[in-house]
């Protein structure tokens, strides 16, 4: 948001590109409300900064999106997430899950198909979760059991 520039006197924003995103009313996202401002899609079709942006669904040309959250309703655990990975001590902590997580969450939703929970309660998705995991770690130990490496 900080690359946003706020025209108070239009209650608009101004995008790094210069464009300007109009203010489209009240939303409410999942435990969050605000307020909505966006771009004219034909602002957006040409934009040299587009390819920072996430392509929206249906190819449609995306458009330049800003929502400010002026009232959280509950726990917002991104928001606890981002505050928690801000200081140096887990920022550098943070960086080293590339290399250490990340690969098995790919594991887990490319080779294994694991996309998204299907059990709706938090016991029973962490039920689930931890048999994903198991199932990663055994698929690991096999190759080594079938090479007679044993460990």
């Amino acid at each position: 948001m900080k690359d946003f520039e706020y025209d108070e006197k239009r209650n608009s924003y101004r995008c790094p590109a210069g464009k300007e995103l109009s203010y489209k009313g009240r939303v409410k996202l999942n435990r969050n409300s605000g307020e909505k401002y966006q771009a004219k899609s034909s602002d957006c079709k040409e934009c040299p900064l587009q390819r920072q942006r996430i392509a929206s669904r249906g190819g449609k040309s995306p458009k330049r999106t800003l929502y400010i959250v002026d009232r959280s309703e509950g726990e917002n655990l991104c928001e606890e997430m981002r505050k928690k990975i801000d200081g140096a001590k887990y920022r550098a902590l943070y960086g080293r899950r590339m290399q250490i997580i990340e690969p098995c969450f790919s594991d887990m939703s490319y080779c294994k198909g694991m996309d998204r929970f299907s059990l709706g309660t938090k016991i029973k998705v962490n039920i689930q979760w931890m048999l994903y995991c198991m199932v990663h770690n055994i698929g690991k130990c096999i190759p080594r059991i079938a090479a007679g490496s044993g460990g």
